[in-house]
């Protein structure tokens, strides 16, 4: 059975749940208290080489770490991965967005706003996230009111992956009223059959108001 290396408030992790759901595979949990530096234990580097969340072992022993990478092996031959190539390669164009731009951006902004830490940064860092992050949500209200979904190819992993942070962003300190068509999306994922609405806060962490090592 496949293993899942897990921590619950990471939405990094949520995105491989979500797919996991959605294709009824089970698979078995290992959490880790990555504020306690569980991630940075020998053992697990060698499963995540930069020690975080999530992972991912296989039956015969085989480890995967990042969480696209993840959502791309997973969902290879299922609905939410085309099987052409250039498809394919479209759904990898959103991914690589969602990491230089969703996920290093609105979600660090959303992790340092709920963990305590923002006042911490540097207002410098701050705003030039706070900036790059209006100018993403520009970008995704831009293209989903040309298609419902992220690609031509429908509901995949490309919109599991820039939901997973990107749903959040007023979390964050973002306003969403200017980006109809990013919230209309929002919903539609939301409706999509086996959804997984369960939020998993930080503050359910007592450690998480501390640094990672």
């Amino acid at each position: 059975m496949l293993t899942l290396f897990d921590y619950p408030a990471s939405e990094n992790a949520w995105k491989v749940r979500q797919l996991l759901h959605h294709l009824r595979r089970p698979y078995r949990t290992v959490k880790l208290s990555i504020f306690e530096g569980e991630g940075r234990t020998e053992d697990y580097l060698r499963t995540s080489p930069t020690g975080t969340v999530p992972a991912i072992q296989l039956d015969d022993g085989r480890t995967l770490a990042e969480s696209n990478a993840i959502l791309f092996f997973l969902a290879t031959d299922t609905p939410y991965l085309p099987d052409d190539a250039f498809g394919r390669a479209k759904v990898l164009q959103w991914l690589s967005f969602e990491q230089e731009r969703v996920e290093s951006v609105i979600g660090s902004l959303r992790y340092w706003t709920l963990t305590g830490k923002l006042e911490k940064r540097a207002p410098v860092l701050v705003e030039m996230k706070r900036s790059t992050g209006e100018r993403t949500l520009q970008i995704l209200d831009r293209e989903l009111a040309q298609r419902p979904f992220l690609t031509e190819h429908g509901y995949s992993i490309a919109d599991i992956s820039v939901f997973a942070y990107g749903s959040h962003a007023e979390e964050a300190g973002f306003s969403l009223q200017s980006y109809p068509h990013v919230r209309a999306w929002i919903a539609r994922v939301k409706s999509q059959p086996g959804f997984l609405a369960t939020m998993h806060p930080y503050s359910d962490d007592p450690h998480s108001s501390g640094e990672l090592p």
